[in-house]
């Protein structure tokens, strides 16, 4: 199967979202320049006012969609607020994205430390210095409080943050879309129907 191409057949045979994702995110990786695990992660605040955003996407499987932010953060507040959010993948060379609706949950612990351990040293640093989403006097403040945290961390172990961690998002809708010629669209919609899915092609 090349570029665009999706056939019928790849959705009929297809029972649940997870594989077809999966099958999808590996080609983008062949085909993106730049971060094929990017999604724009759309929230919405107490007031019902969205917002939305480019994150990482950093694993997923048949429990839903994880990445990892500050909670202090403007995303952070309004995750842990509504507990609801939606995801955009789009592969432009591949003429394809996938949207995602669902119920967001915190990841373990456990599981944020792991993925905590994988990151650049300068970037748990980061995680550190960076008062996310609020106001910043000056470049300079940052740039203070990251040599801070290089001091006093030295050469040692940089624990976690507690108020840095993970976000898991449990789909109840995943919709694949294709490009097609004047419009023409394909378009499946997998809907969680209790332990399964019930699957929709689209009008495009």
């Amino acid at each position: 199967m090349s570029g665009n191409e999706l056939t019928t057949s790849d959705f009929t045979q297809e029972n649940e979202p997870f594989s077809l994702f999966g099958t999808w995110l590996k080609e983008a990786e062949s085909a993106e320049p730049n971060d094929p695990n990017g999604l724009a992660l759309a929230t919405v605040d107490a007031d019902g006012m969205p917002n939305v955003r480019m994150v990482l996407l950093k694993s997923f499987d048949l429990d839903g969609f994880v990445f990892f932010t500050n909670y202090e953060s403007r995303k952070g507040q309004e995750l842990l607020g509504q507990k609801k959010a939606a995801m955009v993948f789009h592969w432009k060379s591949l003429r394809r994205q996938v949207r995602v609706r669902g119920d967001i949950e915190t990841v373990s612990d456990a599981e944020a430390d792991a993925y905590f351990e994988t990151r650049a040293r300068g970037s748990r640093i980061g995680a550190w210095a960076s008062k996310q989403s609020r106001p910043l006097e000056s470049r300079f403040a940052l740039e203070k409080a990251v040599a801070e945290y290089t001091m006093k961390f030295g050469i040692g172990h940089i624990p976690r943050p507690a108020h840095w961690s993970g976000f898991r998002l449990r789909p109840v809708s995943i919709e694949f879309w294709a490009d097609r010629p004047f419009r023409l669209h394909d378009r499946v919609e997998f809907a969680r129907a209790g332990e399964g899915w019930e699957k929709v092609r689209m009008y495009p």
